[in-house]
């Protein structure tokens, strides 16, 4: 039997080497993550043109915000795009799991297929369907027009582009989320499903009161992380409508990369930025309280 002194000493031993595992994600944290929102914040409190010398201002620019009726509008827009986006993720992941977990033979390679978007750069994938999205010779076009019914604008439309950058983005990534929903729904014990058969349930039945609420953890992953990255949604903006038509599309991190990098408001954008990360962390915490989720996986 070891003494005490031995134990604290493993102890000691087992702590530092836990540490010293961590460290390089904690340090990663600290420069990439609070580091910037922390700069971000001195940022904010100032005038600064990158050129000139900075010059506080206190809280200012946070007054300015309030009277900004383009950010307001650009912060809209980004609320329309992710209940558009996370919608269509979270429903199309989740169908499309459940119609994997109902194949046999085949469900591995398509579910190798459906993940292949996730892999591709989102700049690659926005110029694919700028060309499907192509008014004259896209795809979707000519098969509307096969079918006997007019084309659309799309991404020329201001009613439509910012739904068309949603399925684009969302395409992207239904087969990423899909692939979490199916490693949980099968970790469901199958004897679940057979006693409720044996009760006379229908596949209805068996997904909503057995399935859908024991991948609660899952779907509240899901729905967080779409929900932040919506709200964060860039590179589709800049590459396929830049900001248009008509500011149609112009969300409030497309509006901010404006005002710092166009207008060279740094101060400014980045009291942007900070005020919408206080917004995705209360949105994300009012979350985890509505869905009142023991835990996410």
């Amino acid at each position: 039997m070891s003494s005490p002194k031995t134990s604290r000493i493993k102890k000691r031993r087992t702590n530092a080497f836990a540490y010293a595992m961590l460290a390089p994600d904690l340090i990663g944290l600290a420069v990439f993550l609070f580091f910037p929102i922390i700069m971000a914040f001195y940022v904010s409190l100032h005038e600064w043109d990158a050129l000139s010398p900075m010059q506080f201002i206190g809280i200012e620019n946070y007054l300015t915000i309030l009277g900004d009726s383009d950010w307001w509008r650009s912060l809209g827009l980004s609320l329309s795009y992710s209940l558009l986006f996370v919608g269509l993720v979270f429903c199309g992941s989740l169908l499309l799991a459940v119609f994997l977990d109902s194949l046999k033979k085949s469900g591995e390679i398509l579910r190798t297929v459906y993940f292949i978007p996730f892999s591709i750069s989102t700049v690659v994938a926005s110029m694919i369907w700028i060309f499907m999205y192509n008014d004259k010779t896209g795809y979707l076009n000519g098969f509307l027009r096969l079918v006997g019914l007019p084309g659309q604008g799309f991404l020329s439309s201001s009613s439509q582009a910012l739904g068309s950058i949603a399925v684009s983005a969302a395409w992207t990534c239904i087969g990423y989320y899909a692939v979490l929903f199916l490693a949980a729904i099968k970790d469901i014990p199958p004897s679940y499903y057979e006693a409720a058969v044996l009760d006379g349930a229908n596949k209805w039945t068996l997904f909503w009161n057995i399935t859908f609420p024991l991948i609660k953890n899952v779907s509240v992953f899901v729905f967080i992380i779409t929900t932040i990255g919506s709200f964060q949604v860039f590179d589709q903006v800049k590459v396929m409508t830049n900001g248009g038509p008509a500011n149609s599309t112009n969300v409030s991190v497309f509006y901010i990369y404006r005002q710092c990098f166009e207008y060279m408001k740094l101060g400014y954008s980045s009291a942007l930025a900070f005020v919408l990360f206080v917004i995705i962390f209360f949105v994300s915490v009012f979350q985890l309280k509505f869905t009142k989720a023991d835990s996410v996986d």
